[in-house]
């Protein structure tokens, strides 16, 4: 049982729980700043880094545990267990909140070390076992790869801003920087490898186009090393050409997408739903993103945005895309892993799979409803702010239905979740 404690189901339910309890704070931070009673800012800190380093981070990390072996073909001489990846990545997450809440930047700095060891440790294990397969990387390889190299850039200026080494002037330009190799550079290539090969699976049809998934590939990693670019530079010429690449790759990654769900007989459940409008939510999010530049080109800007449509804006990615995509992959895997863990005979696994496949599948309309039009409430909030004071009726009653929509999607998720892990094959 202590083994089982450092498997990967676990790194997903633990990241999980910082999502959750990550998003809680948000929910928090949204009605305060609403009503007038706005958090201390290093609240923002503890639920960004909360969900994305404790959440994200954790979660891409035990899928890349779970999909590296069997893409290279050498998972046989693999430990299950990864109790020093586990303590490691939670513990640094702990501290890097006690570090923000401390004000401490070498407290923040040590946290900032102790993930980047993880991830170097990850990547170090997939080299060696792409020199030991027998097999060339597939295209799902080189996408985890480029994601692992940018995330590690990204974190190193993390650390180079924690230990103040980047003058005033740039740190705005750094750590737009940093938030775009993170989430762009790292979870958005992260996910659309993965996709490319669990999306499939999920429909139980073949990917409709690898040559249109290579192109994406040839795309995407260097639009976003562009973007970059664009922001340390401050040349907003330079950041929209990235960004209208970046929308071209995404629409040929949803376009393969589509025509895999297309072919597959457009099959309806909880996984395929929430990653088929995780895929809008993801060109939308870029999409919005080029218009933020191009609004800047004026100054002022033509459009007035502050920090609700900052918020707005990035929670179309956080939530539409990134915890929409999450809800939908543990949806099809999480049933798939215990029943392999807990009942060995694969004869005997099917009633069991299908208890817990009919669990994840409960409330499957509204899960996907509340948390894709919650994300939307989050952007009708923000519209509201052009045409009525902060404080206003419309704004108050917009900003609580949102946050309802929000905290439902989680409670049942969250639920689900109990349900599934508590259901033995006994039962």
């Amino acid at each position: 049982m202590a083994q089982l404690e450092f498997r990967p189901p676990v790194f997903f339910l633990t990241g999980v729980a910082w999502l959750i309890a990550s998003a809680l704070l948000g929910l928090g931070l949204l009605l305060g700043m609403v009503l007038g009673h706005p958090l201390p800012p290093f609240f923002r800190l503890l639920h960004v880094h909360g969900a994305l380093v404790g959440g994200v981070a954790q979660m891409i990390l035990g899928a890349l545990l779970v999909f590296i072996p069997p893409l290279l073909m050498t998972g046989r001489d693999q430990s299950e267990s990864h109790p020093a990846l586990y303590l490691t990545i939670n513990g640094g997450t702990i501290i890097l909140l006690i570090g923000f809440g401390m004000r401490h930047h070498m407290v923040i700095s040590i946290a900032g070390l102790l993930i980047v060891g993880v991830f170097l440790a990850i990547l170090a294990q997939g080299i060696r076992q792409a020199r030991s397969s027998l097999i060339s990387p597939p295209l799902n390889l080189w996408f985890y790869g480029v994601a692992l190299l940018v995330l590690l850039v990204g974190l190193a200026l993390g650390e180079a801003l924690a230990f103040r080494v980047i003058s005033p002037s740039d740190v705005g330009h750094a750590r737009l920087a940093h938030i775009h190799l993170n989430l762009l550079g790292f979870v958005t290539l992260t996910i659309i490898g993965t996709m490319h090969n669990l999306f499939p699976t999920v429909v139980n049809a073949p990917l409709h186009s690898p040559r249109v998934a290579r192109l994406t590939f040839f795309l995407m990693p260097p639009a976003v090393v562009a973007l970059i670019a664009g922001f340390l530079l401050t040349n907003l010429w330079v950041q929209i050409i990235a960004g209208v690449v970046l929308v071209i790759g995404s629409l040929l990654y949803a376009y393969n997408i589509l025509r895999t769900w297309i072919a597959a007989g457009k099959p309806k459940n909880i996984a395929s739903d929430h990653l088929m409008v995780a895929t809008v939510f993801l060109v939308l999010a870029i999409a919005a993103g080029v218009l933020v530049s191009v609004n800047y080109l004026w100054y002022p800007p033509i459009v007035p945005f502050g920090t609700l449509h900052l918020v707005a804006y990035t929670h179309l990615a956080l939530v539409g895309f990134i915890l929409q995509t999450i809800f939908g992959a543990l949806s099809h895997l999480l049933p798939t892993t215990l029943a392999v863990r807990r009942v060995p005979s694969h004869k005997k696994r099917g009633p069991y799979l299908d208890q817990l496949t009919e669990t994840m599948g409960r409330w499957r309309g509204l899960q996907v409803a509340t948390i894709s039009l919650g994300t939307l409430g989050l952007a009708v909030v923000a519209s509201l702010v052009w045409q009525f004071p902060l404080r206003s009726l419309p704004v108050k009653a917009a900003t609580w239905t949102t946050i309802v929509l929000l905290f439902l999607s989680f409670l049942l998720f969250s639920v689900k979740l109990g349900l599934l892990w508590g259901r033995r094959p006994s039962d």
